[in-house]
């Protein structure tokens, strides 16, 4: 059985990757957008990724439980303990039905409630994020080897300037909340993005803190705080509280994610 954690990011990597090919395939095309029972969307792209998704992962992880977003709408929800693997097969699917280019793939790992290894492929931007020790962004296309990466770096958080800080948000989940809390920082610039790019933006450096108050599920964040893990940073909840997975339902509450640890005292002063 695989441990370390930096060759399961890899394989999570290999595997979100080759769910790129199915996405994009859909993405080219004119796919139908239908509406679960929640009222959010769900396409083709979804299904297909995800049937491509938890075939590999029963493959290489056999014994570990995945809990996938998909599957989970449909009440297939396997019993897990302290490890298991959660899955959003097309994160941000409103930018993938409106045609934009932020969605991705994310698959996190686990363990006693903390995410410990992810993976984030933005197939139609050619680019992959890893991390379990250490991070690193990729550049390849849907479908390749991880050993064909045209670039392949390692990336780290930054440490902010005392006097400002660039704060990234949802651009399709504004909420009141979040816009209150981004209020009360010294803020210097304010990106708006989609899906889990969010937590890759913070990951390499380029942006401080991610905060989201409106309604979230574990498997949206769990590769994307792995990464920022690996990369330095921390994810905690909306009252700067240790983060922890596997609460009921899989929603995740509030959270911050911050570059620097140290802006924890400094955000919730």
């Amino acid at each position: 059985m695989v441990t370390d954690r930096d060759e399961i990011a890899r394989i999570f990597g290999q595997v979100a990757v080759d769910a790129g090919v199915p996405i994009m395939n859909f993405f080219e095309s004119d796919g139908e957008t239908r509406r679960k029972s929640d009222g959010s969307p769900v396409t083709d792209a979804d299904v297909a990724s995800e049937k491509l998704i938890l075939a590999a992962l029963a493959s290489h992880f056999p014994d570990i439980p995945v809990v996938s977003e998909e599957a989970a709408s449909d009440g297939v929800v396997p019993e897990v303990s302290d490890r298991f693997i959660l899955v959003d097969p097309l994160d941000g699917t409103r930018e993938f039905a409106r045609r934009r280019t932020e969605f991705a793939v994310n698959i996190g790992l686990i363990d006693q409630g903390i995410a410990v290894a992810g993976a984030i492929f933005a197939p139609a931007l050619g680019q992959l994020w890893i991390g379990g020790h250490m991070a690193y962004a990729l550049s390849l296309l849907p479908g390749e080897r991880l050993t064909e990466a045209r670039d392949s770096r390692r990336i780290s958080t930054r440490t902010p300037p005392a006097d400002a800080l660039k704060a990234v948000a949802s651009r399709s989940h504004p909420d009141r909340q979040t816009g209150e809390f981004i209020n009360r920082l010294v803020i210097e610039d304010r990106i708006s993005a989609g899906s889990s790019l969010k937590f890759c933006l913070v990951a390499e450096g380029r942006a401080d803190v991610y905060p989201r108050f409106g309604p979230t599920m574990e498997w949206d964040v769990a590769a994307g705080d792995a990464i920022l893990r690996a990369a330095g940073g921390i994810m905690v909840t909306g009252t700067g509280e240790r983060f922890h997975y596997g609460k009921a339902g899989y929603h995740t509450g509030s959270f911050v994610a911050l570059g620097d640890p140290g802006l924890r005292d400094r955000v919730f002063a």
